[in-house]
């Protein structure tokens, strides 16, 4: 599937948290099997291109799509954890959300010093996940340069944050304006 029939399984819910947001759903386009594969197939190749040596996920939708391509490509998966998930011994990083802080975790053993990490997700909007995410992998020791999604909103500049911390993003499918 191409990525335009990708991108018409994408549901679009209007005024969802709030008023005025068009929140992207990816649950119609996971629950097509036709369309989850294509997805999965389309991030592996960017992934293979891009010389991955494991891939990383963030918790919980990057969960499903990074390890998908991961099992596709015979390579290893890191998951980036909310708080408290591990009970192990954790780096984390703390990032700004719209009204506060979050913070991400990981068992810092699960990356070799220097290995090509592509980190893959959903969705791109603002990029804060996506830069807090780049930041704890570089500072377990991989060598990240490419993020890989399955949607991009660029009028919220994720992308270019990321482009700022020199992480090249390759989206399937973007929406733009809303």
């Amino acid at each position: 599937m191409s990525p335009a029939e990708l991108k018409a399984l994408i549901r679009t819910v209007p005024d969802f948290p709030k008023p005025g947001i068009q929140f992207r759903d990816i649950t119609t386009l996971i629950s097509h099997g036709a369309g989850l594969a294509a997805s999965i197939e389309h991030l592996a190749d960017h992934a293979r291109a891009k010389g991955a040596q494991a891939i990383a996920g963030m918790e919980a939708r990057g969960f499903i799509f990074g390890t998908a391509v991961a099992v596709r490509l015979g390579l290893p998966f890191i998951p980036i954890r909310k708080p408290g998930k591990l009970p192990i011994p954790t780096i984390g990083v703390e990032y700004a959300l719209e009204y506060g802080t979050d913070r991400l975790e990981m068992d810092p053993e699960a990356v070799s010093q220097g290995q090509r990490v592509v980190i893959v997700d959903d969705l791109i909007a603002t990029g804060g996940t996506a830069e807090a995410a780049v930041k704890l992998l570089r500072q377990a020791g991989a060598h990240v340069s490419d993020a890989l999604f399955v949607i991009d909103l660029p009028d919220l500049g994720g992308a270019e944050l990321l482009g700022k911390a020199d992480v090249n993003v390759t989206k399937l499918i973007d929406f733009e304006g809303d």
